[in-house]
């Protein structure tokens, strides 16, 4: 099974490489209109703060995923990127590479469950593209699955486990108390509306919103009981603030290294703290320059992240159980799409049916006769599954369509699910 993949994530590349690739989503819909056929005849594009990653099915034998590389960077790159930054995966390690994504334990911070709910939209926007096929359903099910069989099976997900509140632990660590600090949440979707909860959760001594969309900041606001400021004035009110966390979608930097030496000033240079949680990078990190003000990325993260490692550790072999289950039913079900394999466990199928029935009725036969019926019910079951049979063996080529039809005829005489059940 060729599966290719090639990935750039917090463990190959800082985050000014893995910013330079993020794709916004529209950027994954217009690149997928770019590599589907030409490139993949099915797949997975993922894009989050931590990671560009993309997964497919070649169009033909010459593509890999240098090719896939060389169309991303093409699609999207404005400077030059170190190989090294790049993961390139192959069949079952692409598998178990997407699969480790989907669980939590690839993450960042070990077990962070947002990170299942991003991996499920982008394969609603393959589905959505038309890029997924009868090959990458059946993955993306298994992946989905394992996420879910993590999050419920194992402690990998137990507690509080996101970037946002790792943010503010970080925050923590350098205030020693929040109860007297002021704190401004830049962008509430999913992300700073995490922060702010945590924030509010921590005692935060005074806490305001703003996003493009007020109304999303407005209901927030009103949620927590907090404060809210238009976007296109927030600038104004940097000033007042202790901590800034921003974690906006947008595409480049909107407080510059300017706009917080001027709220420096204000603030007769009380300590400022800058919490950069957005990628592509909302602040420019030459603010970090500043006396004063301590200036933190994603890739700030690492105290915080081992701490989180040390607790969460010993439940990550219980996940690897969980992803090599899911693998390993995925590839029974996938080599069974072979015809020799089908036929003979067709037959097998139907032979235990008939030896159930007739064993259940022998009694009510004389032993003269029992021989016939051992006989005619074995004619009966070669007369059924004749033309199956010379199907299956026209559909012995390794193609999706074959593999589909092997794979429907299983379905409807419940091969599969009585395997499963035994």
């Amino acid at each position: 099974m060729k599966l290719i993949s090639v990935c750039i994530n917090h463990h190959t590349a800082p985050v000014d490489a893995r910013e330079a690739l993020f794709l916004q989503e529209g950027e994954i819909r217009e690149f997928i209109k770019k590599i589907k056929g030409e490139l993949l005849t099915e797949g997975l594009v993922i894009s989050t703060c931590n990671r560009t990653e993309l997964y497919g099915f070649p169009s033909d034998q010459n593509i890999n995923s240098q090719s896939l590389l060389n169309s991303l960077l093409q699609f999207k790159a404005k400077q030059e990127f170190k190989g090294e930054y790049f993961q390139h995966f192959l069949s079952r390690p692409a598998l178990e590479h997407l699969f480790s994504v989907a669980t939590g334990i690839n993450s960042l911070l070990i077990g962070d469950n947002q990170i299942f709910k991003q991996v499920k939209e982008s394969i609603e926007i393959s589905e959505e593209m038309q890029f997924t096929g009868f090959l990458t359903r059946r993955i993306f099910d298994a992946a989905i699955r394992a996420g879910k069989r993590a999050i419920s099976e194992t402690g990998i997900s137990d507690g509080a486990v996101t970037v946002s509140y790792a943010a503010v632990q970080l925050i923590e660590k350098i205030f020693s108390t929040l109860g007297k600090k002021s704190a401004l949440v830049i962008g509430t979707g999913e992300t700073g509306e995490i922060a702010a909860k945590h924030l509010k959760a921590k005692g935060i001594g005074r806490l305001a919103l703003t996003n493009r969309t007020f109304e999303r900041a407005e209901r927030l606001a009103n949620e927590l009981n907090t404060a809210v400021f238009p976007f296109d004035s927030f600038k104004d009110h940097l000033y007042k603030f202790d901590i800034i966390i921003s974690a906006t979608s947008s595409k480049g930097i909107i407080i510059s290294k300017t706009d917080i030496e001027t709220a420096t000033k204000k603030r007769n240079y009380a300590s400022m703290v800058l919490m950069d949680i957005a990628v592509p990078r909302d602040i420019d990190p030459a603010s970090s320059e500043l006396d004063y003000v301590f200036y933190h990325d994603v890739d700030s993260l690492n105290i915080i992240v081992e701490q989180n490692l040390e607790k969460r550790k010993d439940e990550i072999p219980k996940v690897k159980k969980i992803i090599d289950e899911e693998i390993t039913d995925f590839y029974e079900w996938y080599n069974s799409l072979e015809a020799a394999p089908t036929i003979k466990t067709l037959r097998d199928h139907f032979e235990n049916i008939r030896i159930e029935e007739v064993e259940k009725n022998i009694n009510k036969f004389t032993e003269t006769d029992r021989e016939k019926l051992d006989i005619i019910t074995k004619r009966i079951i070669n007369k059924i599954l004749h033309h199956p049979t010379v199907e299956l063996k026209k559909n012995n080529n390794a193609t999706d369509e074959s593999a589909m039809k092997i794979s429907i005829i299983r379905e409807l005489f419940g091969i599969d699910k009585n395997k499963r059940e035994e």
